[in-house]
């Protein structure tokens, strides 16, 4: 291994940590605080933490745990050899970190939480003005939450036609919506990012695409497996990280965006 790539390596592990530890605290607590068993509740201590131990009570990790570990590194090296333009590596090494968080908690709790909402809005904005300048990144943001709000509240819709047909069916309605008011922050926090109408469609579209995708998928899964009935077709799947993918795409590997958009 050339010894130049021993730094990515380890910022990529500790980049892991870091979107672990947030994904485990944030959506319990909603602030940083000292790391907890997700089985028992019980405290961890820091040692066995860090060194991806078990609980006091004999409780282990989490797997998602080394699945973000792998990923993170994954994506530090290749960042490293293919810094984002006009970002670099440690820039788009801080945006990967969001990213992540953003992912795991929303795939765990289907939550957006403010706590990150005020951080990546920062974020975007500040590397959305580097990389675009203030008229494309503005632009980026509005077409963002203007596209959003048409499907957030077409969502709202299906959402009340659900809990209608649920309730007629004799069962227990719940409140999931389709998409969020924090999928809408969501989306114009990348659109900021991403910059500009053009771009942020794409995003859109692009994350549209990956989420019928891979529900197409898992409503094949549930009829291999005999799981399949009519009210699969009714369930909700949490859309931010197919948002983030979308982004990230658009960012980390722009060579695919224009193979699949020529021109």
């Amino acid at each position: 291994m050339p010894l130049e790539w021993i730094v990515p390596l380890l910022v990529g592990w500790l980049a892991g940590w870091i979107i672990n530890y947030v994904s485990d605290v944030l959506p319990i607590t909603r602030r940083l605080s000292e790391p907890a068993c997700l089985q028992c509740d019980s405290p961890i201590p820091l040692r066995e933490y860090l060194l991806f131990g078990k609980c006091p009570n004999g409780h282990a990790r989490h797997s998602r745990v080394w699945i973000v570990q792998a990923a993170s590194i994954a994506m530090s090296m290749y960042i490293y050899l293919s810094p984002p333009m006009k970002m670099g590596y440690w820039a788009g090494l801080l945006l990967l970190i969001y990213f992540g968080i953003v992912i795991v908690v929303d795939m765990e709790h289907k939550l957006i939480l403010h706590p990150t909402s005020i951080a990546g809005s920062i974020l975007a904005l500040t590397l959305g003005l580097a990389s675009h300048g203030l008229w494309d990144t503005l632009w980026g943001g509005l077409t963002g939450l203007l596209a959003m709000l048409g499907f957030y509240y077409f969502g709202v819709l299906f959402a009340r036609l659900r809990t209608r047909r649920m309730r007629a069916q004799g069962l227990e309605a719940d409140d999931e919506e389709a998409l969020g008011q924090g999928d809408v922050i969501l989306v114009t926090i990348l659109g900021l990012l991403v910059g500009g109408p053009t771009l942020t469609l794409v995003m859109i579209v692009l994350s549209i695409l990956l989420g019928g995708v891979v529900s197409f998928f898992l409503v094949v899964g549930m009829m291999v497996s005999r799981r399949y009935d009519e009210n699969a077709l009714m369930m909700f799947i949490p859309f931010g990280p197919y948002f983030v993918i979308g982004a990230g795409i658009i960012v980390y590997f722009p060579d695919v965006l224009k193979s699949i958009l020529p021109g």
